[in-house]
């Protein structure tokens, strides 16, 4: 599945900025889709369900915190663990897919209005149709919202509508500098809200937390209605214009572009062993030798995602580079035909794989005799409540082929129609 080279409309003619500005001989423009992107992102995708599968199956999902070295087993830790590669790479190819508009001819002007349209409707779908996937209900006095990686690339995209109207050098520098630094901010914190009848954050606190630090936020002393920030916005708005910068490499000939990619992800991964072998920089927690030696890599690997530092971002968008650049000479085959396919229709599949995770976990309830909690993520839950992480797997997989053939169907309506709101699902 070779990607097609493709050129921009902006610049000289033949050429396009490069990486963060430089003027790279390609080919003539294509409108075709790059295959190894949508494959990586399709990849993902599954992942991503097995994640929210284990949100609502697994008996554990709320009890302890699945990277908890102190109560997690390596398997539970594993299983949340590859999961992490999923928002950094969804983030990060979301702004890449906005810069190949522009090779696939778009203006800035186009490209800007798409991007702050899009943005605010993935805001109302995070507060809406997600937030009614994941709790099941719609009582919004007590669970306001819940600013999740939707949020999170909605904002970034309105800040991208108007960062695209500078060069792609300033979009590039912008992007890595906030990744590379916001960590310099982590010692700022917010006292966390303290139960019922002890003051919400003030207004600057709140806007802290929807900036730079995860965890609940009550707009009331009693608790409701509460707001749970899961993805504070920065970095996620550096990934996604760093993201966007990145889409340049898609203008270079196939075989400098997989050079380059291979250079890039060697490179953040050592960066990522260097600083956090050394406990230098990059993560508000250190690593430290464990009580053996699986626990010691599990403690080297256990970076912090809520937000993501940067050593979470290495460890994750690193290893995406040479996948990248693997992809680029994947021969076509059932299972990458399958992968390319879901990440197509990225928004569709998250919008379904919500319900389709909680409502498997209801089914296994139901079938089980095991209490049914709607809310699984929202607090304690009954005993008995969930399943060993083997019934996790097999969920996930049950999901994945309720998924697929309505991701299938919708691909097809997709590269058959070109109708405007197409292109915000």
């Amino acid at each position: 599945m070779e990607p097609h080279a493709t050129a921009a409309s902006a610049g000289t003619p033949g050429t396009i900025p490069g990486v963060l500005g430089d003027s790279a001989a390609v080919s003539p423009p294509s409108r075709g889709r790059i295959d190894s992107v949508d494959l990586l992102r399709g990849l993902v995708m599954v992942f991503m369900l097995l994640d929210h599968t284990r949100d609502f199956v697994h008996a554990n999902a709320v009890r302890f915190d699945p990277t908890d070295l102190s109560q997690t087993s390596p398997e539970l830790f594993l299983t949340r663990w590859i999961t992490h590669f999923c928002a950094p790479i969804f983030v990060f190819l979301a702004g890449t897919s906005t810069y190949l508009q522009l090779l696939r001819g778009k203006t800035r002007a186009e490209v800007s209005r798409l991007l702050w349209t899009r943005g605010l409707w993935l805001i109302v779908l995070e507060f809406t149709l997600v937030r009614a996937g994941v709790v099941f209900n719609l009582d919004y006095g007590t669970v306001l919202a819940l600013p999740q990686v939707i949020w999170a690339i909605g904002v970034s995209m309105i800040v991208l509508a108007a960062l695209v109207h500078l060069p792609l050098r300033v979009v590039g520098a912008f992007g890595v500098a906030m990744v590379a630094l916001h960590n310099l901010l982590d010692g700022i914190r917010v006292p966390f809200w303290r139960g019922p009848g002890t003051p919400p954050p003030d207004w600057d606190g709140g806007l802290w937390m929807l900036l730079h630090q995860s965890g609940p936020l009550p707009l009331q002393s009693d608790g409701s209605p509460m707001v749970i920030v899961l993805y504070p916005l920065v970095p996620w708005i550096g990934v996604l214009a760093a993201g966007y910068a990145f889409g340049a490499v898609y203008a270079m000939d196939a075989e400098r572009r997989r050079r380059w990619l291979l250079r890039l992800g060697v490179g953040m991964i050592a960066a990522f062993v260097v600083l956090r072998g050394f406990n230098l920089y990059g993560n508000p927690g250190d690593w430290s030798p464990q009580r053996n030696a699986v626990y010691s890599v599990l403690s080297f690997l256990n970076t912090n995602k809520y937000p993501p530092s940067l050593l979470f971002l290495l460890m994750t968008l690193g290893p995406a580079m040479l996948a990248l650049a693997w992809f680029e000479r994947v021969r076509a085959n059932p299972g990458s035909r399958a992968l390319v396919t879901l990440g197509r229709v990225p928004m569709f599949y998250y919008l379904l794989q919500w319900p389709v995770a909680h409502l498997i976990a209801i089914g296994l309830s139901v079938a089980a005799g095991k209490p049914i909690v709607t809310f699984a993520l929202g607090g304690p839950v009954p005993p008995g409540y969930g399943f060993h992480l083997s019934v996790v797997y097999a969920a996930w997989i049950l999901g994945l082929l309720v998924l697929y053939p309505l991701c299938a169907w919708f691909a097809g309506v997709k590269r058959k129609r070109k109708d405007w709101w197409l292109s915000y699902i």
